[in-house]
């Protein structure tokens, strides 16, 4: 079961699942477009309908959520995101689910950084957690109940700490601020591919060696067409560098993705014609 299914990740998670044979019921609040495979309309903060949706399955993909800060009030953020996180483990663990795939985000980092910026980088997940919002706290809490539930139970629990997701389509609008560091410093400048984020939950789903963990999950490069270097230099002179920054490549490190999943990114913008 795919939770936020008709989301911008949840779209891509489903359409891969899918193509590599697995039988997948989408679930979110609105209606699938694609009405060709199976979907249901659920509220996951009411625990009864989390019950119902996953009764059945081997395994869930929580993506559902309120998507970020400043769409809705921060209480109502916060009720919706805690509440049918809480649903979903807590129906996966009673029916006995060998795995729950949770989104978890760059912003229990300390993302978008205020001046203070980031404590190091490239950022891992040995950062200290530092929401702020309530979208954040949500998530970073997540992780929390997840480490809990799989100390009482056997199901595995796998968080994924994603950064800015992007289809292709999205692309184009990088010239606007190839020439202004400033514009994306929020984050360090990262991003996460969708298709890469549905090959991240692929991995995690086959994990046989994860009781509950969580991972970063973004792309191998940055959004901007300078090398890396040069943009922490100029927007973050004084940021402590753990190991040496090569060429463009990423602040936000997958290496603790690779070496336990067995996944790195495979996208990036500068594939695009």
């Amino acid at each position: 079961m795919v939770t936020g299914a008709s989301g911008k990740a949840g779209r891509w998670v489903v359409r891969d699942l899918r193509e590599q044979g697995h039988d997948v019921l989408g679930v979110d609040l609105v209606a699938a477009q694609d009405r060709s495979s199976p979907s249901l309309v659920a509220d996951l903060t009411d625990l009864g309908q989390a019950h119902e949706v996953i009764a059945g399955a081997d395994q869930v993909v929580h993506l559902a959520a309120i998507p970020a800060w400043g769409i809705r009030t921060e209480a109502e953020t916060f009720r919706i995101n805690m509440l049918s996180t809480y649903n979903v483990f807590s129906a996966a663990t009673d029916h006995g689910l060998s795995h729950v795939v949770y989104a978890s985000s760059e912003t229990v980092a300390g993302v978008p950084f205020a001046e203070s910026g980031p404590t190091f980088a490239p950022l891992d997940e040995t950062v200290a957690a530092r929401p702020e919002s309530s979208y954040a706290l949500s998530k970073q809490l997540g992780e929390q109940m997840a480490h809990q539930f799989a100390r009482r139970f056997s199901t595995r629990f796998i968080g994924l700490r994603i950064s800015n997701i992007l289809e292709p389509t999205d692309y184009a609008g990088f010239a606007s601020f190839a020439e202004d560091p400033a514009f994306r410093r929020w984050n360090l400048w990262s991003y996460v591919d969708a298709r890469d984020v549905a090959g991240v939950v692929r991995a995690a789903l086959a994990t046989e060696v994860v009781r509950s963990d969580v991972f970063v999950v973004a792309a191998a490069d940055t959004v901007m067409p300078q090398d890396s270097g040069s943009l922490l230099a100029t927007e973050y002179p004084d940021l402590p560098v753990r190991g040496e920054i090569i060429g463009r490549q990423s602040l936000s490190s997958t290496a603790h993705a690779t070496e336990v999943l067995g996944w790195t990114p495979a996208f990036s913008w500068r594939d695009l014609p």
